[in-house]
């Protein structure tokens, strides 16, 4: 019985071999313009070899609940067990994204802020794969310090592959619209969702590390094991109504329902990104709408609900909505009805910072890395417009803890 199993696998590794192994050719021959850059003009022929033999092996997930039991204690030991894990995983999960940077359709490889960020990734796999085996507590301090140096090398990914998209965007705008390239689309949910369990797995680590005198309280690594969901989002209501504020001249009120000493555990950065890039959204809306009216613009309304298997969170805003039409568009990379900072950005100062700086709208990727952000760990986000009058965005959590990461 076993032997079914075991060829649909090999079956599995052949087919994926064989796209792995043609990925230069096609990258080449689908790059426009005669300066695209290939993983072996830049690079040894061993370290590409190497690259692609572990891009054929299977990712390995984890689950939050996991993460809160095997970091309850971070002893010597379980901090040894936690590296010789990252040894492993984190050089597969980086050249699945290498090889799929090397092998992207109408020339997106060969753009300069992606060949950015593959070097990023394969310099990344490169250390990692030429640190030796994590064996006591002193390799593993060692392991820690070179994860700390990969995780500020990679802060910037976003913003700069968001270039990279938005120049793509510009060429082929007069002949076809970006939200008509699925794989395009397809190719950033999972680059984006690959980054956001690389970076999770390496924030824990090393927030395993803190020293008890700097450890938050209730916090298991990132994850707060008493996190409030009014209480953060009440955070990521001030910010976003300070940037409206600062942008616009002025920001709606925004009023919240729910038990604010509710808490279950959760990552509160996770929490307060997808929170503040709704209400973000509803502040400009609703701003837009009432600019010129002479009577105080509607408030937004924030609802915390408490489920057994979920948490719920609701945004609902009178901003005159969308049209159905446009909802798809919602979700796709680099679609915003505002003007994008990406056209005057200093290009230079794409490496500088942290994942972009904040501004109120243009960007068009938060809304979709929220909702991927929301499923990571089990969770999803949906949006319900009526258009001549609002918006309703839910973003459920899951309350269990117990869905694996959905690694691409």
């Amino acid at each position: 019985m076993a032997a079914a199993p075991a060829l649909q696998q090999m079956a599995s590794l052949g087919r994926m071999a064989g796209a792995l192994g043609s990925s230069l050719r096609l990258a080449q021959a689908t790059a426009t313009g005669s300066q695209a850059v290939r993983l072996a003009d830049t690079f040894s022929k061993s370290l590409v070899d190497d690259i692609f033999a572990c891009a054929l092996k299977k990712q390995t997930g984890v689950s939050l609940k996991y993460m809160l039991d095997f970091g309850s204690k971070p002893i010597e030991r379980q901090l040894i067990l936690s590296a010789q894990f990252l040894h492993n995983e984190l050089p597969v999960r980086l050249s699945h994204r290498v090889a799929e940077l090397e092998n992207l359709p109408y020339g997106l490889s060969a753009k300069p802020h992606v060949l950015k960020v593959r070097d990023w990734y394969v310099e990344s796999f490169r250390e990692l794969r030429g640190f030796p085996k994590v064996r006591d507590a002193s390799d593993e301090l060692q392991f820690t310090r070179l994860l700390q140096h990969i995780y500020r090398r990679h802060t910037n990914v976003v913003p700069v592959m968001a270039m990279g998209v938005a120049e793509l965007k510009r060429e082929l705008s007069k002949s076809i619209g970006v939200e008509d390239l699925p794989d395009i689309h397809q190719f950033l949910d999972n680059f984006y969702m690959s980054r956001i369990g690389i970076r999770m797995l390496i924030g824990q680590h090393i927030a395993l590390h803190e020293p008890p005198v700097r450890r938050r309280e209730n916090h298991i690594g990132l994850i707060d094991t008493r996190c409030s969901p009014a209480g953060v989002c009440q955070d990521a209501i001030d910010d976003a109504r300070s940037i409206c504020m600062r942008e616009k001249g002025s920001a709606p009120e925004v009023t919240v329902y729910g038990d604010p000493s509710f808490t279950f555990p959760y990552v509160p950065s996770h929490l307060h990104h997808m929170v503040f890039e709704l209400v973000k959204n509803s502040l400009r809306a609703v701003h837009d709408r009432f600019e010129d009216a002479d009577d105080e613009p509607p408030p937004i309304r924030l609802v915390v609900a408490e489920g057994e298997e979920d948490v719920t969170i609701k945004v609902s805003d009178e901003g005159g909505g969308i049209p159905r039409s446009g909802l798809p568009k919602m979700w796709t990379y680099l679609y915003t009805t505002a003007k994008s900072p990406l056209d005057e950005m200093d290009r230079s100062n794409a490496t500088e910072g942290s994942d972009g700086p904040s501004v109120l709208a243009g960007y068009g990727y938060g809304l979709p890395i929220s909702r991927l952000y929301a499923r990571y760990f089990g969770g999803d986000l949906s949006i319900i417009s009526m258009e001549g009058y609002g918006t309703d965005a839910y973003l459920h959590l899951n309350r269990l803890g117990n869905v694996q990461e959905p690694l691409p």
